[in-house]
């Protein structure tokens, strides 16, 4: 069986790479096929697999700002040619669902969520504060791409949903069922810690959805210790509002990582996520989580229990939880045990058997076509009576 994997882009590493990286160690032989690749900031072994891309890997700046490229997309998932595959999976927030594939191949989609920007424009323009220029053109692009997606969602045989968020999501916009496979989070590489440190946690990209701001806000008003560790195009305009007790440490080695993760008192999860992994690598070390109530957050996170929520998304909601918060009240061994729920052995286990089953129910489906065909058709389409 051959089988092909099918991904957005490769120029930035973060929830959905990892996911990339388990389904090329299930399937190492299947070739990645994207829109463009930008090797010198993806992980080094990516150097080693067989990545093929479209004719936008040769167009200028692409791989650098893929955005304003948004109306090429389709094209360049239409122009592969994946005829050689009897197995194509998708892994796609974006448009890679979108690829053309024979009736007989099995196309299976883990969809991280349908296109934010084609079908809720208004909260992406606000979040990721569009410029407004580019806010006048988008709504006349997104009214081509919502068509095309809607058609792409189409030629796509099972779809995979990582949250209950993201199963109505796809309920809602292409009108079809999907399962529930959470992503794979790797909570052996971590070990359990017991918070010795004074600190509390954020780990992040620092883009606006993330909403560190309120993270920042909050501990500034509160004066008490918040490390934050990540990097991004906000970076300057948090520090710039950050008070003395907030420290910015930028990307960190994962050896660096764990440890902070092991000695916070608890991490902080301030942004609505379709899943978020970070708040399960931060459990894994036996830390609760302080997280708004909202998102993947809701199926990852249990009050009381391995955490605690705030329920509204302003610094107020945030300092009234981590004012009444007490990290001692939680067992580091419970929070431990709810995160292996989410581990990468349960993603490949999960996964495993649906590409099973699905291309076995694939394969008894073509088969009953052929014998349809192969039924000697009368007048109206009524077979013959001897």
């Amino acid at each position: 069986m051959k089988t092909a994997i099918v991904h957005d882009w490769l120029n930035q590493t973060g929830g959905a790479e990892f996911v990339l990286d388990v389904l090329h160690e299930m399937f190492p032989a299947a070739p990645i096929y994207t829109s463009m690749y930008a090797p010198e900031v993806m992980p080094e072994g990516y150097r080693q697999w067989d990545i093929r891309t479209s004719f936008m890997q040769k167009l200028p700046l692409v791989r650098r700002h893929h955005q304003p490229f948004l109306p090429l997309y389709p094209l360049a998932f239409e122009g592969f040619d994946l005829s050689e595959f009897d197995l194509v999976i998708s892994n796609s927030s974006g448009f890679c669902h979108g690829v053309l594939t024979r009736p007989e191949t099995c196309h299976i989609n883990y969809c991280l969520t349908p296109p934010r920007f084609v079908w809720n424009l208004p909260q992406y323009v606000l979040r990721e504060k569009v410029n407004p220029v580019a806010r006048r053109l988008l709504p006349l692009v997104v009214s081509y791409l919502r068509s095309w997606d809607l058609a792409a969602s189409k030629r796509v045989d099972y779809f995979i949903g990582i949250s209950r968020a993201i199963l109505a999501r796809i309920k809602k916009f292409y009108r079809c069922d999907a399962e529930l496979i959470y992503p794979p989070v790797d909570i052996s590489g971590f070990s359990i810690g017991h918070g010795e440190g004074d600190y509390y946690l954020v780990v992040s990209r620092l883009i606006p959805y993330k909403r560190v701001d309120l993270a920042v806000g909050a501990f500034t008003k509160l004066g008490l210790p918040l490390i934050v560790v990540g990097d991004g195009r906000d970076r300057r305009a948090l520090q710039a509002a950050a008070g003395p007790s907030v420290k910015f440490l930028g990307r960190l080695p994962h050896d660096e990582l764990k440890r902070l993760l092991g000695g916070c008192r608890a991490f902080i999860f301030p942004g609505e996520e379709d899943f978020g992994i970070a708040p399960l690598e931060a459990q894994a070390c036996g830390r609760p989580v302080i997280a708004y109530k909202a998102g993947g957050a809701l199926e990852t996170v249990i009050e009381g229990v391995t955490g605690a929520f705030f329920s509204e998304p302003t610094v107020d909601s945030l300092v009234e939880t981590v004012v009444q918060f007490d990290y001692r009240k939680f067992d580091p061994l419970v929070i431990r045990a709810h995160a292996e729920q989410f581990d990468t052995g349960v993603f490949k286990a999960k996964m495993s058997a649906f590409v099973a089953d699905r291309l076995a129910e694939h394969r008894t489906v073509m088969e009953h076509r052929l014998e349809q065909k192969r039924e000697p058709q009368g007048v109206a389409g009524l077979t013959w009576l001897e």
